[in-house]
């Protein structure tokens, strides 16, 4: 714990034969500028001046309007405007937003870091510095943003490090991270992680630069956040086969990106305190500030959680001092030597990767959403997608599956209640049930089967995996190309993955042409399936078997062997080792989280680190009952009325770690927090109390305290 530890001068390091120190930027880190923003009043935020660190000048009211700031030229965003679109963006697509659901009285801009809900708008004042971290080839192009707020006390200095949630940019922590440190005074080093939005417009080889603007390849240069590697030739002979398709650079970077993503949260670390050594070194002292008197905690949510949790794995120099997880995605390298355990019972499925359940659950997902225990009346595949054809094409996976052997059952009921006993094998538990139909509405499966796989085994744009590609649709989901407008604001709107916005996932081979995953018709069953080839495809490539015939794949077989055995090898790159080094540590997870299931991810880490770090470890686990994995969809019909928000306890765990590593105060117990839905009318839930959401607590009652059985991690019921 770092308590009360100064700065060396340089000439004490000097007397102690240490030499003069020098404030020397990391290496492979460029910078690109630095901007003051001194958030003086709350206005439009289309220049620098009128912008701060958190809101973008807009906030906290302009946070939690429905609509986005506009643009003076909707088809032209300057870069001061793209970056207040991105930190509003980027705050609501990872919190709930809305009143009623806790913006502006559990957190938001407006309530202190002490809790106190103010009538101001939470506008922080500073200077943010950008980098780029790259490996010399111009490919890697990791983006950094140090925030520095004006409230940052040089003697008592503390760094917070937040990497990106999903594939999201720069900003993607902003929410999380960004805000709690801010508010703490705190230094704030966020980061893309390798992710983010590069969008590469095949058609017209343009692509997003480091500041959001939109320019050609050529021009961008050495700016440009991605570029495909394909050779004009190339490029052109692909357009000719299938125009108008995107590129997107968590999927096609050709570099794995996740496999850095501790490393890159490390390196944001480094150039955070370059930053601080930069601004507040002087000539007697010219490099105050060190890991030794620094106090760093890494907190983030989702992949941007396991970012955190792998550059404290992979954490040499002893740079960070704790970290908070929210719904990490924690690749478990074995499922041997530790168990899970519900009430004392086994669970049938822990400990799997991303990609096998996310490709697993690709295939059964849909068919599953259709059993009885699975029924969310009120938020029908077809209300989140807009087509009254989304149940048919569901019952038509599970025809298809049935056809294929790969469920059983006389009736549409029996085949969708066979799917989801396979889920709950594969690791998913009855709390998942009722959010598998939004979670495949939305199209997580498809997405991220798609992007994954392509990452993994470092495919180009024009290898086009298991026939899958990426590019603008229209309503009945056909090829389209995409509006400059949509492309030129895509760094304010985007995500980083294939959501629509305005990159959707395309299965090429679809009968009758091209068409988006939810139009799909498979070559095998004929009808519209959701492209049901195209999801055996994607679970092949992680097993190395035809999922249908359980024969082990060929060199002409679909996808072939090389194929698998690329993305095998991708994934054997991102394992986690659930070796914290006994440092403090505090994951939250959801126990109804669907798309990161907690016995394939918080569960199966807390056990495995147990069984390597003993009775030393210092790994805290809070499991929120009706958590799930994201609190942006807390506004919706049926969401709102069962779930509750983990961004509160988001906030709590950082507050727990600050004070242990500040002040000696012990940290919590791991716990099951039983939380109280709001209930109400579908889409009009009653406003949040502190009563729904209640903290964890130092010593929880016996019942709720999570505890070990021999190597197994024993969750209560």
């Amino acid at each position: 714990m770092r308590w009360a530890l100064t700065a060396l001068s340089a000439a004490a390091l000097a007397a102690c034969g240490g030499g003069s120190p020098s404030n020397e930027l990391p290496r492979g880190i460029k910078e690109i500028g630095t901007t003051q923003y001194p958030a003086a009043t709350v206005g439009t935020g289309t220049t620098a001046a009128a912008q701060d660190l958190l809101t973008g000048g807009i906030g906290k009211t302009g946070l939690g309007a429905a609509a986005p700031p506009a643009y003076a030229d909707p088809a032209n965003p300057t870069a001061a405007e793209l970056r207040r679109n991105a930190l509003y963006s980027n705050y609501r697509g990872i919190l709930d937003p809305s009143a009623n659901g806790g913006y502006g009285l559990l957190y938001g801009p407006n309530v202190t870091a002490q809790g106190q809900v103010t009538a101001g708008e939470g506008l922080i004042p500073g200077r943010e510095s950008v980098a780029v971290l790259d490996d010399g080839t111009g490919r890697k192009q990791t983006v950094i943003a140090v925030l520095v707020p004006d409230s940052f006390n040089p003697g008592n200095p503390c760094i917070v490090l937040g990497p990106s949630s999903g594939s999201r940019g720069v900003y993607g922590a902003i929410g999380t991270a960004g805000e709690w440190g801010l508010k703490k005074g705190c230094a704030v080093a966020l980061t893309d992680a390798g992710k983010g939005v590069g969008l590469h417009n095949l058609a017209d080889d343009t692509v997003n630069k480091i500041d959001g603007t939109r320019a050609t390849r050529t021009a961008a240069g050495m700016l440009s956040i991605f570029a495909a590697s394909l050779s004009d030739a190339a490029r052109a002979a692909y357009n000719a086969a299938f125009p108008n398709r995107i590129a997107i650079k968590h999927a096609h970077s050709q570099q794995n990106p996740e496999k850095d993503w501790g490393r890159d949260t490390l390196a944001a670390g480094r150039y955070a305190l370059y930053v601080l050594n930069a601004r507040y070194g002087t000539v007697a002292n010219p490099v105050p500030f060190t890991r030794s008197n620094t106090l760093v905690i890494a907190g983030s949510a989702s992949n941007g959680g396991a970012a955190s949790l792998r550059a404290v794995e992979q954490d040499d120099d002893g740079l960070i001092d704790g970290v908070v997880a929210s719904e990490p995605v924690t690749e478990m390298p074995t499922r041997a030597g530790y168990g899970v355990q519900l009430g004392g019972v086994a669970v049938p499925g822990y400990g799997k990767t991303l990609a096998e359940y996310t490709t697993y659950g690709n295939i059964y997902q849909p068919c599953a959403a259709l059993a009885p225990a699975a029924a969310l009346t009120e938020s029908s595949l077809y209300n989140y997608i807009g087509s009254a054809n989304m149940t048919a094409r569901a019952n038509a996976r599970c025809d298809g599956l049935a056809a294929k052997g790969l469920v059983s059952g006389a009736t549409r009921d029996d085949r969708a209640t066979d799917a989801l006993n396979k889920l709950h094998a594969f690791g998913w538990t009855a709390e998942n049930d009722s959010m598998h139909n939004a979670h495949y509405g939305l199209g997580n499966g498809p997405i991220l089967s798609a992007m994954y796989t392509m990452a993994y085994g470092r495919f180009a744009a024009n290898d086009n995996l298991c026939r899958a590609s990426f590019a603008a649709v229209n309503a009945s989901g056909d090829v389209v190309a995409a509006t400059p407008t949509a492309l030129a604001q895509s760094f304010a709107t985007a995500n980083g993955t294939a959501n629509g916005t305005p990159a959707a996932v395309v299965y090429n081979d679809s009968v009758g042409g091209a068409k988006a995953w939810q139009f799909a018709v498979s070559p095998s069953t004929g009808v519209a399936d959701f492209g049901l080839d195209n999801a055996l495809c994607q679970y092949a490539l992680v097993s190395g078997l035809d999922p249908v015939s359980g024969a082990a794949l060929t060199a002409a077989s679909t996808p072939t062997k090389a194929q698998s055995d690329a993305v095998r090898v991708g994934v054997a790159e991102v394992l986690h080792n659930a070796n914290l080094r006994g440092k403090p540590a505090i994951i939250v997870a959801g126990r109804s989280d669907a798309l990161v299931p907690v016995n394939n991810n918080a569960r199966a880490y807390t056990a495995l680190n147990r069984t390597l770090e003993g009775a030393s470890s210092r790994l805290r686990y809070i499991e929120v009952l009706n958590g799930q994995h994201f609190d942006a969809f807390l506004p919706f019909p049926g969401f709102d009325t069962r779930f509750v928000p983990l961004h509160p306890y988001f906030n709590q765990a950082m507050d727990a770690m600050y004070a242990y590593l500040k002040s000696g105060t012990a940290l919590p117990a791991s716990q099951v927090v039983r939380t109280t839905p709001r209930g109400g009318t579908p889409g009009a839930a009653p406003a949040i109390t502190a009563a729904n959401v209640p903290p964890f607590a130092n010593l929880p009652a016996q019942a709720d305290q999570i505890g070990f059985s021999g190597s197994s991690l024993n969750v209560p019921n």
